[in-house]
């Protein structure tokens, strides 16, 4: 359809005035358009030529409503690092309504009532980033949220210095978080909210439950089982969030609000792409008992409409859940289809011989992906040779032997597994530093790369080699 037909809905304004504030976005000036994703488009049955669509920047910009609209801002609370905060709320996110499924909302748009001390506005570099990253996210298989659109502006914006606002129109099933729960499980008046609120959560994300007799429960048990899947994706490509507070973690169990956010260079169990984060509370290795702690926090607040009890025993799933999970990609990723528990002592002696040695983790993957038995692309990852590895080799060739596949069909399967390119944070940057020269030829090169992270790209294969010594383990802030 065409942009002017599109019709959004905004149920959540049904709910009580605690729940929003009603807000109209803040336009930018002089927008223009610097990516449109015909993908994400097609989500919302939107005519993929919207991108020539004169009403296109406008309702990007905030300053041309869509049919239906009524611009609103959620309230929620969160654990941010930890320490509880009784209300944070969108502060620059403004939501349009919703269509097809998708929540349209607005990241930049200005102040809302949740601002506190922020100016509602949203960069270049980090839109950027969350526009590439949640494409890039979903080719890899995983749930993320999806972008739309993005535009730049003339607006300066003043971060740690001075750089031009822009805004990404994002989708999601539904923009419910953790602290939203949190929100309403602090005071006994509002309790009746949660019920609410978990009818609405339900509806947008978990709508087989809709109805039934144990429903908030199922909810519970599903985001559990949602989250400890999608840990374990996390986890097998090398993804380190940066900062997963409760007030970033969906209640649909997919990925959202991407800021300093890094794949792995060499492979670092202990890497911490956030620079603020002193702690390494959000560390890469420390992300899936991060998840277990925020869905404890998550099962407090529905304390008050589901038995503890009973969420305390599927909580205690989300180890053997993530687990399981985690193993079957990882042999998937090393080409086994007949393992068992026995070839957990391989995969774990190959991790250790990467944190110890210098490996790009994505293309030790994508070059074993092709392995034949002539070692010398392997071994060529390490600066020095190393024996360990070569001792490796010899036990992966013996546990080869007993796999029934071929090596052509095995080689097949892992490819479609170990992806050729992930954005890393190097690449980014330099389509971001593009980007500010008002060259945004960079953004849509990794777009292409971020839609397609199997295949080869030969014009762009350069971005398929281990990251550059000198660009490796790029730390960032939360600001953006």
């Amino acid at each position: 359809m065409k942009l002017n037909e599109l019709t959004l809905t905004t149920d959540y304004l049904d709910l009580d005035p605690l729940f929003f504030h009603e807000v109209a976005p803040t336009p930018l000036k002089k927008p223009h358009l610097i990516s449109f994703n015909p993908d994400a488009a097609d989500l919302i049955d939107l005519d993929i030529d919207s991108a020539d669509d004169p009403e296109l920047v406008p309702v990007l910009n905030g300053s041309h409503l869509l049919k239906g609209s009524r611009p609103f801002a959620m309230c929620y609370a969160g654990h941010q690092f930890g320490h509880y905060v009784p209300r944070l709320g969108d502060g620059r996110a403004i939501n349009l309504g919703r269509a097809q499924g998708w929540g349209l909302q607005l990241k930049g748009a200005g102040v809302t009532r949740y601002s506190r001390q922020g100016d509602g506005r949203a960069v270049l570099r980090s839109s950027i980033r969350e526009y590439l990253m949640s494409e890039a996210m979903h080719a890899l298989g995983i749930p993320t949220t999806r972008a739309l659109a993005l535009i730049g502006s003339d607006e300066d914006v003043p971060r740690e210095r001075w750089e031009k606002g822009a805004i990404v129109l994002r989708l999601s099933p539904t923009w419910v978080r953790f602290g939203s729960f949190e929100y309403f499980a602090q005071q006994e008046k509002t309790h009746p909210h949660l019920e609410t609120l978990a009818e609405l959560a339900i509806a947008e994300a978990y709508p087989e439950l809709i109805g039934k007799k144990d429903r908030f429960f199922l909810m519970y048990e599903q985001v559990v089982q949602r989250t400890a899947a999608l840990l374990a994706q996390w986890q097998s490509v090398g993804f380190n969030h940066g900062v997963m507070n409760t007030d970033n973690m969906s209640i649909a169990g997919v990925t959202i609000d991407y800021g300093p956010y890094a794949f792995l260079d060499d492979y670092d169990f202990d890497y911490i792409c956030n620079h603020t984060d002193h702690e390494g509370r959000y560390s890469f290795g420390n992300q899936p008992p991060v998840a277990y702690w925020n869905l404890n926090q998550l099962k407090r607040a529905l304390a008050p409409i589901i038995s503890m009890d009973r969420m305390q025993e599927v909580l205690e799933t989300f180890g053997p859940l993530y687990s399981d999970a985690y193993l079957k990609i990882m042999f998937t990723k090393l080409g086994l289809h007949t393992y068992t528990a026995d070839d957990e002592p391989l995969l774990k002696g190959l991790m250790e011989i990467m944190q110890k040695h210098t490996i790009d983790y994505t293309l030790f993957f994508r070059q074993l992906s092709h392995y034949d038995g002539d070692r010398k692309s392997i071994l060529a990852l390490t600066p020095i040779p190393s024996k360990p590895l070569v001792l490796w080799l010899d036990s992966y060739d013996k546990r080869l032997e007993r796999e029934l596949l071929s090596h052509k069909e095995r080689s097949e399967k892992m490819l479609t597994t170990n992806p050729n390119y992930v954005l890393k944070n190097y690449m980014l940057q330099e389509a971001i530093t593009q980007a500010e020269q008002g060259d945004f030829s960079g953004v849509n090169d990794l777009l292409k790369i971020a839609q397609a992270p199997f295949d080869e790209h030969s014009h762009l294969e350069r971005f398929a080699g281990a990251t550059p010594v000198q660009a490796k383990n790029l730390k960032l802030s939360c600001s953006s």
